[in-house]
């Protein structure tokens, strides 16, 4: 019930800081901040999706020696 409280105050609060008629007004700010974090998160995510494509390839070398194996074993 806290984390549901929390999360509406929190949002709440965004709303109020970034809306053009509220005394903050930080939606120019917030919009320069996410322009800035997007290339930054596209390497993070460019990074993740090679480490699981490489691990990825791995398993299935691994899955592939494991069969033929097992079919040698079958013979």
């Amino acid at each position: 019930m806290v984390a549901i409280i929390l999360g509406i105050v929190f949002i709440a609060f965004t709303v109020f800081s970034v809306l053009p008629m509220c005394p903050l007004n930080w939606g120019p700010e917030v919009i320069a901040f996410l322009k800035g974090s997007i290339p930054v998160l596209a390497a993070f995510v460019g990074l993740i999706c090679l480490f699981i494509g490489a691990a990825d390839i791995k398993d299935k070398k691994e899955a592939k020696k494991e069969d033929l194996a097992k079919n040698d074993e079958e013979k």
